[in-house]
């Protein structure tokens, strides 16, 4: 059975940090390429940050390059997004996505609601 699950969300000031987890199981996660999506209210999901299978690559927003961080832990089958210097835009839930884009196989988790206010 194939889970892939969010935490880490909250509330933070603006300039505050958070990281979130995705862990993932029932697939061959080491496989994957993993990135990060948020949809705030009333807007599209929008693409935040990726990293390959291997590690070897990762890819950002403009909105957040600089701020965030993805990273990942095969051995644990889990993967990280840094956030910092929070601003009030980064209000959103964010959501974890698994992608192998030689199967054409895509998995997505349910999100975890990061709110930045003060």
């Amino acid at each position: 059975q194939v889970q892939v699950v969010e935490s880490g969300g909250g509330l933070v000031q603006p300039g505050g940090s958070l990281r979130l987890s995705c862990a993932a199981s029932g697939f061959r996660f080491s496989s994957y390429d993993m990135s990060w999506y948020r949809q705030a209210p009333g807007k599209e999901r929008e693409y935040v940050a990726l990293i390959t299978s291997t590690a070897i690559s990762t890819n950002y927003a403009d909105s957040v390059k600089g701020r965030f961080t993805i990273s990942r832990d095969n051995a644990k089958n889990t993967v990280y997004l840094q956030m910092n210097s929070l601003k009030p835009e980064d209000t959103a839930v964010y959501y974890c996505k698994a992608a192998r884009m030689a199967i054409g196989v895509t998995y997505w988790g349910q999100g975890t609601q990061v709110t930045v206010s003060s």
